[in-house]
């Protein structure tokens, strides 16, 4: 059984390059620090893109590529892109913490 300081440091390391998140706009997502910076950045549109009432891109690459499930329901939870945006500095803030 992995640690919680264990599983910290692994949600917070680079995915393999083969399960990156290419975002619509172009940009490369290869961590939740990425996704972070991206979630702040990037225009509604996109995110809108990549979250819909069928679908939710950033919540299914965090619970299937990172692992963290509780940041993946806080994703699927958040109204709008900043509240993702928060949700993912918030976990970060959380993580860094533990490792």
């Amino acid at each position: 059984m992995v640690s919680r300081k264990g599983l910290a440091r692994v949600w917070l390391q680079d995915c393999p390059p083969d399960k990156v998140f290419w975002c619509h706009d172009g940009r490369v997502m290869k961590n939740l620090d990425e996704l972070a910076v991206a979630l702040t950045e990037m225009s509604d549109d996109t995110y809108r893109y990549h979250v819909t009432s069928d679908k939710s891109d950033f919540t299914n690459w965090v619970g299937d590529v990172i692992g963290d499930a509780t940041l993946a329901k806080e994703l699927l939870e958040a109204a709008d892109r900043p509240d993702a945006a928060r949700r993912v500095e918030v976990r970060l803030d959380w993580l860094r913490k533990r490792r």
